[in-house]
């Protein structure tokens, strides 16, 4: 029977009003394209129930993973960048920093905390990439600095968590500088017989990648991270040839060696409990 029909002959049929889901309930995986409860993502570790993907979490959701019950103490906060040499791109940066801290409520691209993890003190430095693009400014070159002084004195080891685009354009040799001080403070930390395990997660690229991401005493990656200095498509530019297969991402770096081992971030903590154990007694 026809719509018409019904119309004519008087029945009528009950209009079920859809009921759309609350903004932000699902979330839909970039890699297997699946919706998933928000809320199932979020206990499985940032990670897709459904293909293990990855997704790409910040500072407050590291610490929330990391340390004992979420209980730290966050160092040196209030450090704020400046706009030393007047950049402007598309926008002048102090709009673009004053953009960046209402959007994401940080200070800047890094955060550091201090407390339990696993039952030992550790401190953990850990980068946000929603903080333009996670780059390396003057701020965060610094917080690492103090960071890996804090865990000299208190014979506490460090983790620091790279997220990052690379060196801060708008802050160009004072950017720069950055990796050479964090490279030397490393050297202390060293010296002093203090276990640093960096832990290299999507995207980590450019000075980053270039300084202390890559000085650990073990440099771990999540899984399927892009792990680079200059970008796949700028290498194939150069090169003029095609790229093998999973090129950059942290399997391929495994293979290679330029990574100790692969932690899916479901085991973690767990896995960096033991780690440091092997270096404290």
């Amino acid at each position: 029977m026809t719509w018409l029909q019904r119309i004519k002959e008087g029945i009528l049929t009950k209009t079920v009003e859809k009921k759309d889901a609350p903004e932000g309930v699902w979330l839909q995986c970039p890699d297997c394209r699946k919706a998933v409860r928000r809320k199932e993502v979020e206990a499985n570790k940032y990670v897709c129930p459904e293909c293990d993907h990855h997704h790409r979490i910040g500072s407050k959701e590291y610490f929330q993973i990391l340390f004992d019950d979420n209980q730290f103490e966050e160092l040196f906060s209030g450090l704020m960048a400046k706009d030393i040499l007047g950049f402007t791109d598309l926008k002048a940066y102090p709009k673009r920093l004053e953009s960046s801290k209402k959007k994401t409520k940080l200070e800047d691209a890094i955060r550091v905390g201090y407390g339990p993890s696993g039952g030992r003190n550790i401190v953990v430095c850990c980068m946000d990439f929603s903080f333009i693009g996670g780059s390396m400014g003057s701020v965060v070159g610094e917080k690492i600095a103090r960071g890996i002084d804090y865990a000299r004195e208190h014979k506490a080891p460090l983790l620091i968590i790279s997220k990052s685009g690379g060196a801060r354009m708008m802050e160009a040799a004072f950017s720069l500088m950055q990796m050479a001080k964090t490279s030397a403070k490393l050297t202390l930390l060293a010296d002093a017989k203090v276990p640093y395990i960096s832990l290299l997660t999507d995207p980590t690229s450019g000075g980053v990648t270039a300084s202390y991401a890559m000085l650990g005493d073990l440099n771990i990656g999540e899984p399927k991270a892009l792990i680079a200095f200059a970008g796949p498509r700028v290498i194939k530019e150069t090169i003029k040839r095609d790229l093998p297969e999973g090129f950059q991402r942290s399997e391929f770096l495994l293979e290679k060696g330029f990574l100790d081992l692969i932690v899916n971030r479901k085991e973690l903590k767990e896995k960096l409990t033991q780690l440091f154990g092997y270096f404290v007694s």
